[in-house]
């Protein structure tokens, strides 16, 4: 098994801060689903890409979504209070590209990417989607540089069970 480096381990026991290029390499280590998180109010459709998705209960369904507050959408999540978790297949990767800034396409530009319809909560939902998560916001708690927003799944769609997106060391890879 291998061993922290000598100086890493020094740094923890000191209280002193991780570098964040340290920790981002760290965890570009860890393997995650690919979701693109959709929202829909009076300014129109917003989405990201994202990896910070996770099952909170069952009882009742809820998840939670992490959301970098620099991002242009940020405002149109807290502004309409509901959401749609997007799981994505592996052929979606050009989906999650899109919305994760690569190709310049920016607001609802993004949504030319992929085919999407109005799901039960009129939320855009991709058509092919592993499953897709409509939320209803009931809380939302900001942590350093982001927002963790907690909904409440009120809609739940089931695609058809492919091979999944992941991403890991800053690439995609189909699992």
């Amino acid at each position: 098994m291998d061993q922290p480096k000598a100086h890493d381990a020094a740094q923890h026991e000191a209280g002193h801060a991780v570098e964040a290029g340290l920790y981002r390499e760290a965890m570009s280590r860890l393997v995650a689903a690919v979701h693109v998180i959709t929202t829909s109010g009076p300014d129109g459709r917003a989405g990201f890409t994202a990896t910070a998705v996770a099952s909170v209960s069952d009882s009742p369904p809820t998840l939670l979504v992490c959301l970098n507050r620099r991002i242009r959408s940020a405002p149109a999540f807290r502004q309409s209070g509901r959401f749609a978790v997007n799981m994505l297949g592996a052929e979606q990767q050009s989906v999650a590209e899109s919305f994760g800034g690569r190709g310049g396409l920016e607001g609802e530009k993004r949504f030319g990417v992929g085919h999407w319809h109005e799901g039960a909560l009129g939320l855009p939902c991709l058509n092919g989607a592993i499953a897709v998560f409509q939320c209803r916001m009931v809380e939302i708690r900001t942590i350093a540089t982001h927002d963790v927003l907690v909904g409440r799944v009120e809609a739940v769609t089931l695609g058809p069970d492919k091979a999944k997106l992941a991403y890991l060391g800053r690439g995609f890879l189909s699992v």
